[in-house]
């Protein structure tokens, strides 16, 4: 979820800095020169079918026996409808605190006699007596409530009854509430912002995962779904949403004579309780209609008079009929409304009918030509459309299966934002994007595994932490491989009949396996070794993922674990085996799908003769989620394909190829002498999305100073520019001369900057006088844009071969009111690029709080060690001067190994600058 903005003193900023240091620390020991530094974050930064009219009255899924968390509640009140009002007092311009309150009437099924209704209830105060009406066969029958008890440590309220509630009778819970209404982006909340000129306030909600309960009493577990019937008690100048359309608006006064307006909405499909969503604000709104579904693109006024919600309402429309059409399955909703907040810390959530973003997720300036923004904007609202399917009318029956609803939409993304943005391919930004960032993580020993068993889910918090790479990234990673072995035709066709048969209703990954199993039995087409429960359990109930080493002399291949073999300490043996498709070609011809399913086995089509031509590739387009170790004698084949005719093999093979080896070289498997034979062809390499893997593993950006400072740099730099240069000067020529004829090329929106950092870091001249020119050309005219593709690059280098008049120009334009949090981070990022030593001790002490954002810069050599030790026993406290030391002392101790390694790879580069 969104980060959060904080001031700090000088004092709290040195504490912030030594926690800093340890995090650096950390990362520090984890990586290796040449592992892949980079921070993935879900770019929906990051999304229930029984019939809707006839209720089951089976329970749903109860919690595990015996070390289920205590937070689960027991199956003896199965909830049927909600009739929930929410009032939230506030006023335009009021100062605060602000408070909201309610009342909830829920409609119950008895499963199991009882003397004790439980349900959820997290920092809420009881409102007024509770009351118990029932059973509802019996005219104005009532249960005695003899107390109200309210656990806090459970999240529980527990009404204690002095009767029973009887099995197969309906019964109605009623509790008033109240609540606090706090600004801290979870359940019901409030948020501050600026629009035309003026403050404003608005209200809104995030209830995933568990922060319903923290705004109205209920049953809060995805699988105790139920319908609702919601009224919001508000401002008349503000405008309610909720998940339905409004029916009704009218008018009430409070005790005190002041004037609210009640706005009530349709009755709700059946849902759960995370995704109710409420939004009371002042917005503007554009709207189109999307085969009878009204949708709407809520923001501030000012943005929507400026038209940057347009693109968003634009795309909405298509994907959703590209779903609906796809899934033969249709949206069941009559609108759909799409809010923009100013600050919103999910970055966006799927509510059934009205889904919130963060504005910086849904708005585009008409004004900017660069593909980049709508693809990212495409891609967003795409997966929170796919929710709509999977994740609201098909729900996981509790979270241990949260990749049903967000690896599914993470996978759907990308389908839907091509359907919108047709230039952008597919392929290559879901390896690049989703494959093999989530290949870098799901690596280490303790990262867990996709689907886990409900034992392990306990509490909130854990809760909270399944939001990650592994439930999105590598949960649409193994939907992928599943579509490619099943064949989309297929996979389409199973999850057609999945959503069917649960809609409005609730699932587990075994549902989705039966479900995919009938598809399969009922075809002759596609044949798999094994059942696709067998097959797919070894990809979601088993952590980590295999790497498969391929003997070409015998056509051994074999899998294991992929795990760092350079970890000394490691003494425990890992057994896991997974059933693997194997798509490959040799010779650059495909060949028919193999699979391996077993720790070893010898497919004889895979052994290649003795001529240098004969070679074999696997894991075609990274169809499978595994990595591939071949043989010297494949690797050498393939070093002198790339060399001469690198088209030979696929752009997307090529970027696995080369990624697989740095990675393997990384953990063990081969030495870097490898790796980097796999680098001598680049010069032909004019695909931008592999340079960036490439440079990222040779120049990591958190090892650039240490690099500098040994005697690898000048032959990197001599070995490096050779290759880059034809890519360089491409690129280089339409900065120059036509920028906006790039509008169209996604990755070079995305990964020049990393090129031209590169090549202006290894002294390119023609870089270093580019930077300068834009640069001269800014300061000369403070309205002139630089190239957004290679803004921070100039900037920093316009600095850096500049005086003290360009580093007082950058601070200058860092203090103008009118800088946006980007332009600052880059420009902060840029006054560390001086040269002069005065510079950067200025750039300290006038940014001491800032500059904990760049830190890493400081901690790469010996030396900035040092000086970076002086600065901190300059600002620090006794006690906190100690602790930054050892962490300190930790880096310098990493600099020492790490020199190993770079002796390594300079005595290559030594033997091989001519190739």
């Amino acid at each position: 979820m969104g980060a959060r903005g904080l001031y700090v003193g000088r004092r709290a900023a040195a504490l912030l800095a030594a926690l800093l240091l340890a995090l650096l620390a950390a990362l520090l020991a984890l990586a290796a020169l040449y592992g892949r530094c980079r921070q993935e974050e879900p770019p929906s930064p990051r999304p229930p079918r029984p019939s809707p009219t006839a209720p089951r009255l089976t329970a749903p899924p109860g919690p595990a026996p015996a070390a289920a968390s205590d937070r689960r509640l027991p199956r003896n009140l199965l909830p049927l409808h909600y009739d929930l009002e929410l009032w939230p007092q506030v006023r335009p311009g009021q100062a605060g605190p602000f408070a909201f309150s309610g009342q909830v009437n829920i409609t119950v099924h008895c499963l199991q006699d009882t003397d004790a209704a439980l349900l959820h209830s997290s920092g809420l105060r009881s409102h007024g007596a509770a009351v118990v009406r029932g059973p509802l066969s019996e005219k104005g029958a009532v249960v005695e409530v003899a107390g109200l008890r309210m656990d806090a440590a459970s999240e529980v309220a527990v009404l204690e009854l002095r009767g029973r509630l009887l099995a197969g009778r309906r019964y109605v819970l009623q509790l008033g509430f109240q609540g606090r209404l706090e600004e801290d982006l979870d359940g019901l909340f409030l948020t501050r912002y600026t629009d035309q000129g003026l403050s404003s306030m608005l209200i809104a909600s995030q209830l995933e995962p568990t922060y319903a309960r923290t705004v109205y009493p209920c049953f809060d577990e995805p699988a105790m779904k139920a319908t609702f019937n919601i009224r919001i008690v508000h401002d008349p100048s503000y405008v309610a949403l909720s998940n339905m359309p409004a029916i009704d608006i009218s008018e009430m006064k409070d005790e005190n004579g002041s004037l609210w307006t009640v706005t009530k909405f349709n009755t709700s499909l059946k849902m759960s309780t995370y995704l109710t969503a409420f939004v009371v604000c002042d917005f503007d709104y554009v709207t189109r209609t999307e085969r009878g579904n009204e949708i709407r693109i809520w923001a501030r006024k000012e943005a929507v008079k400026s038209g940057y919600v347009d693109y968003a309402l634009n795309v909405t429309g298509p994907i959703f009929s590209f779903l609906e059409d796809l899934l033969n399955v249709s949206y069941p909703l009559p609108k759909t409304d799409l809010v923009a907040l100013p600050d919103f810390g999910a970055g966006a959530m799927e509510n059934w009918g009205l889904m919130t973003f963060h504005e910086s997720s849904l708005m585009y300036r008409p004004s900017d030509k660069f593909t980049s923004r709508k693809a990212m904007i495409a891609i967003i609202v795409s997966h929170e459309l796919g929710h709509q399917w999977f994740g609201n009318l098909v729900t996981m029956n509790w979270w241990n299966d949260l990749w049903l609803n967000e690896g599914l939409a993470s996978y759907f993304e990308y389908l839907g934002a091509i359907i919108v943005e047709p230039t952008l391919s597919l392929d290559k930004i879901f390896y690049d994007h989703v494959v093999q960032p989530v290949l870098r993580e799901d690596n280490e020993r303790g990262v867990r595994s996709l689907s886990q068993t409900e034992e392990k889910i306990k509490g909130s918090f854990s809760l909270i932490s399944l939001f990650d790479s592994i439930t999105y990234s590598k949960g649409a990673s193994i939907t992928w491989m599943l579509s490619g072995f099943l064949t989309e035709k297929l996979f389409i066709r199973a999850l057609t009949s999945y959503l069917k048969e649960f809609s409005f209703s609730n699932a587990n990954q075994d549902d989705l396996w039966i479900h995919i199993q009938m598809v399969v039995d009922a075809q002759n087409e596609v044949q798999l070794p094994a059942s696709v429960k067998q097959i797919m359990d070894s990809w979601t109930c088993q952590n980590g993922f295999p790497v498969l080493t391929l003997n070409l002399t015998t056509g051994t291949i074999s899998q294991e674990q992929f795990l760092n073999k350079k970890n000394e300490n490691r003494t425990d043996s890992y057994t896991n085996t997974w059933i693997i498709p194997i798509s490959w070609m040799r010779n650059g011809s495909s060949q028919p799908l193999m699979w391996l399913d077993k720790s070893s086995k010898v497919f004889p089509e895979m052994q290649v003769s003795e001529s240098e031509y004969d070679w074999v590739l696997l894991n075609v387009n990274l169809n499978g989620y595994y990595r591939v170790n071949y043989d010297q004698l494949n690797l050498k084949r393939l070093a002198c394909l790339l060399e001469n005719d690198p088209k030979a093999i696929p752009a997307v093979s090529r970027f696995q190829l080369i990624d697989d080896v740095f990675a393997l070289t990384q953990f063990g498997y081969i030495q870097i002498e490898t790796a980097l034979e796999l680098t001598k062809y680049l010069a032909r390499e004019d695909e931008l999305f592999i340079w960036n893997m490439v440079l990222s593993n040779l120049v990591p950006e958190n090892l650039e100073s240490t690099l500098k400072n040994y005697e690898v740099y000048p032959l990197l730099k001599k070995y490096l520019l050779k290759r880059m240069l034809p890519i360089y000067h491409y690129y280089a020529g339409f900065i120059r001369e036509n920028v906006d004829a790039l509008e169209d090329d996604y990755f070079a929106q995305v990964y020049l900057e990393k090129l031209f950092a590169t090549a202006c870091w290894l002294g390119l001249q023609d870089c270093l006088n580019l930077s300068s020119e834009l640069y001269a050309k800014w300061m000369d005219n403070p309205e002139y844009k630089i190239p957004f593709l290679i803004r921070r690059t100039v900037c920093c280098y316009g600095v850096a071969v500049g005086s003290d008049k360009e580093w007082n120009f950058a601070w200058e334009m860092y203090n103008r009111t009118d800088s946006t949090k980007e332009d600052k981070d880059i420009l902060l990022s840029a006054m560390s690029c001086a040269k002069e030593s005065w510079l950067l001790y200025r750039y300290g002490k006038e940014l001491l709080h800032d500059v904990l954002k760049v830190m890493g810069r400081f901690v790469n050599t010996d030396v900035q060690i040092q000086e970076l030790q002086a600065f901190y026993n300059a600002t620090l406290e006794e006690d906190e001067r100690v602790a930054t030391t050892v962490l300190l002392e930790l880096t310098k101790i990493e600099n020492m190994e790490r020199r190993e390694l770079l002796i390594e790879v300079a005595k290559w580069l030594q033997k091989n600058l001519d190739d």
